[in-house]
C-alpha cells in the first residue's frame, strides 16, 4: 500500500504488540470504577486505541512517545464515550446509584471523567505543559522519569509543575468551586 502513511502504520503495528500488556493494564485501571454494565471494555479501549494511532501518518521513534500518544487518545476514547453515554456533566441521564454506594461515598458530588477532562482543557489553556503532564502521568501511565523524558525537562522540574498542577485541578474540581 502506497498511501503516504504506511511508513507510520508500520511503526504502530510493531510497536503496539511491546506495549499492548501495558496499555491493557492501564485500561483496566481506567474502567475499574466505572458502574456496572458499563459497555466499553478494557480490550476494546485498547483495540480503539490502536486503530486512532493506525489511522494517523504519524510515525514514533520510540515507545515513550507512542505510550503518550496513546495516552491522549484513550482520554479522547474514553471522553467521547462517557458524552455517547449520556453522562454529561450536569443534566443528562441521572446516574443511578445504589443505596449502599450512596453510603459508602457518601453524599458529596464528586468530579468525574468529564469535570476532569474540562478542567485538564482549562488548565491547558493557562499551561500546555502542566496539562500534559496530569494526562501522561494518569491516562498515560507512565513513570515520573518518563514523563519527564518525553517533555525534555528535568524529574524535579516535572514534580515541581505537577505539584501546582494538582493544586490547581483541585481548587477547579472542589465542589464548592463547581456550580450547583
Amino acid at each position: 500500500m502506497k498511501d503516504g502513511c504506511s511508513e507510520s502504520k508500520l511503526s504502530v503495528d510493531v510497536l503496539m504488540p511491546s506495549v499492548y500488556e501495558e496499555l491493557r493494564r492501564l485500561a483496566n485501571r481506567y474502567l475499574l470504577g466505572e458502574r456496572p454494565g458499563h459497555t466499553l471494555r478494557p480490550t476494546a479501549l485498547v483495540h480503539e486505541t490502536y486503530l486512532r494511532l493506525a489511522n494517523g501518518c504519524t510515525e514514533w521513534h520510540d515507545k515513550l512517545k507512542f505510550l503518550a500518544a496513546a495516552a491522549s487518545a484513550m482520554r479522547h476514547i474514553l471522553i467521547d464515550h462517557a458524552r455517547a453515554q449520556g453522562r454529561q456533566k450536569r443534566g443528562g441521564r441521572p446516574k443511578k446509584v445504589t443505596l449502599d454506594e450512596t453510603l459508602a461515598v457518601g453524599e458529596g458530588d464528586l468530579p468525574g471523567l468529564l469535570d476532569l477532562d474540562e478542567a485538564l482543557q482549562k488548565l491547558a489553556q493557562h499551561d500546555e505543559r502542566k496539562s500534559r503532564i496530569i494526562e501522561l502521568l494518569f491516562f498515560g501511565g507512565l513513570t515520573y522519569d518518563e514523563c519527564a523524558a518525553i517533555l525534555n525537562i528535568s524529574p524535579v522540574t516535572l514534580y515541581r509543575e505537577l505539584k501546582a498542577a494538582k493544586a490547581w485541578l483541585y481548587h477547579e474540581l472542589a465542589p464548592a468551586a463547581r456550580p450547583a
